[in-house]
C-alpha cells in the first residue's frame, strides 16, 4: 500500500484553500501560542498517529513494532502508537478544528505529506523541534532532504521516509527503453499511458518533462502542462488518471507506462521482474512524508527524542527493511550492506531504497502549490482529469 497513494487531492486542495487563504485570518495561530506545559519529564509517555502499514512487525506477533519497543526499553518512555491517519484530507479535518481554536489534538507526533506539511507550517499549526536535542538528526538527514521550500531549515518538520515520483513501465511488453518524461508520448504508446489524478502528485514531474525547475516553476509552467495534457487527453493518447490503481493497470498490461511511485514499483517487481522503474533524464520529484509535533503537544520532548531514534542509523535501517521507501538516513545503507542475509544486504544497492549518486543528481523537491494558487489550479486541474 502506497502512503501516496491514498491521497486526495481535490479535497485535500478544497481544505487548505478554505483555511490557509487570506480571508480566514484568525487560522493562523502566533509562534508564543503554540507551546503548550511540557509534561514529558514526569510523564514518561507520548502519542504517535501514523499511517498503515508504515513501520515494521514482529513476525510472528504483528501487534509489536521491534524499533518502537527498543526505544521504550532504552528511555523509559511508552508510546500509543496509532495508524489513524488513511488520508490526509481526513485527517486534517480531524485536527484542524482544534488547532484552529488553540486547542490541544491529543497527539504529540503525525505523519503527513509535505504539501499537507506545508500548510500545517504557514498556518502556525506545528512546533520547532530543538535539533540540539535531535543529535542524530543533525548528523544524518539525507543533504536533499534538508531545506525545502515550505519548511527552511527543515525546523518543523523531519521526514519519517521518503519517494520518487518517477515512471514505471513493463519493458518487456514495451520492447523498448524509457529514459525520459517525453517517451511517453511516443505513438506506440497511445492509449497505454496513465497519469496520477492528484494535482500534487502528478504536476511536478510533467513540469520536469519540460526542463522547468520546479523548486521555482511559474503560473505558466503550470497552465503550459494543463496545454499540453488536455490535448494528450483529448487525442486519447492518455488512457485515463488514476490513483493506487495504476498497480492493477501495469501488471495485467492494460497499462505499459505511468506516471508512479517508487515504493509501489519495488512492490511490483518482487512479482513480476520485467516492472521498471524509471527517474525521467530531465528529473523526478523526491518527496516526503515527515513527523511533526502539533500545538500544545503534552509530550514534546520525548516526541523529539522519539523522531532522533528513528535516525539512528542502525534503526534506520531496520525500519527500510519494512517498508522499502528511500529512506532519509543515507548512512542505513552500510548498515544494511553489512548484514549477513543476502535478501537484506542486496536491499543496500537498491536505488528505490538508496538513490545512487546519479540519480541523486536528477531529483529535486517541488516547490508547493500556494494558498493564493491552490484554488485555481485545483479547478484546472480537476476539470481536465474529470473529478
Amino acid at each position: 500500500m502506497s502512503r501516496r497513494s491514498l491521497l486526495r487531492a481535490f479535497g485535500a486542495g478544497a481544505a487548505g484553500a478554505t483555511l490557509a487563504g487570506c480571508g480566514v485570518p484568525a487560522a493562523f495561530v502566533e509562534p508564543g501560542d503554540r507551546a503548550g506545559r511540557d509534561s514529558s519529564a514526569t510523564d514518561r509517555t507520548l502519542h504517535f498517529a501514523n499511517w498503515p502499514l508504515y513501520i515494521d512487525t514482529d513476525d510472528e506477533d504483528e501487534s509489536k513494532r521491534p524499533t518502537l519497543d527498543a526505544f521504550s526499553q532504552r528511555t523509559g518512555i511508552s508510546v500509543t502508537y496509532t495508524e489513524e491517519i488513511n488520508d490526509n484530507d481526513e485527517f486534517f479535518g480531524k485536527i484542524s478544528p482544534a488547532l484552529m481554536n488553540h486547542q490541544e489534538t491529543g497527539r504529540d507526533l503525525i505523519v503527513i505529506s509535505d504539501w499537507m506539511a506545508a500548510r500545517f507550517v504557514r498556518l502556525g499549526w506545528v512546533q520547532e523541534m530543538d535539533r540540539a536535542k535531535q543529535p542524530n538528526v543533525a548528523k544524518y538527514l539525507d543533504p536533499l532532504l534538508r531545506s525545502p521550500a515550505f519548511d527552511e531549515g527543515r525546523l518543523h518538520s523531519v521526514p519519517w521516509q521518503s519517494g520518487i515520483t518517477g515512471i514505471a513501465y513493463n519493458r518487456k511488453k514495451l520492447g523498448r527503453e524509457i529514459r525520459s518524461t517525453g517517451d511517453l508520448w511516443a505513438d506506440d504508446l497511445r492509449g497505454r499511458v496513465t497519469l496520477l489524478s492528484g494535482l500534487d502528485e502528478s504536476f511536478a514531474l510533467l513540469m520536469q518533462g519540460n526542463g522547468v525547475d520546479i523548486t521555482r516553476w511559474t503560473a505558466d509552467d503550470f497552465h503550459e502542462i494543463c496545454e499540453q495534457t488536455q490535448k494528450r487527453v483529448r487525442s486519447k493518447h492518455i488512457r485515463r488518471f488514476t490513483g493506487n490503481d495504476y498497480i492493477k493497470d501495469l501488471a495485467t498490461g492494460d497499462v505499459l507506462a505511468c506516471q508512479a511511485y517508487s515504493g509501489d514499483v519495488i512492490q511490483l517487481q518482487a512479482d513480476n521482474p520485467d516492472i521498471e522503474f524509471v527517474v525521467p533524464e530531465e528529473g523526478a520529484e523526491l518527496w516526503a512524508e515527515s513527523l511533526m509535533i502539533p500545538n500544545l503537544a503534552r509530550h514534546k520532548r520525548n516526541a523529539e527524542r522519539l523522531v532522533d531514534h528513528y535516525y539512528d542509523p542502525e534503526v534506520a535501517a531496520e525500519l527500510a527493511t519494512w517498508v522499502n521507501y528511500v529512506c532519509p538516513v543515507p548512512a542505513a545503507r552500510d548498515v544494511l550492506a553489512s548484514s549477513k542475509d543476502e535478501e537484506t544486504a542486496a536491499l543496500a544497492e537498491d536505488p528505490l531504497i538508496f538513490p545512487d549518486d546519479a540519480m541523486r543528481k536528477r531529483l529535486a523537491i517541488a516547490r508547493d502549490i500556494t494558498s493564493e494558487e491552490r484554488m485555481d489550479f485545483a479547478k484546472k486541474w480537476n476539470s481536465i482529469v474529470g473529478l
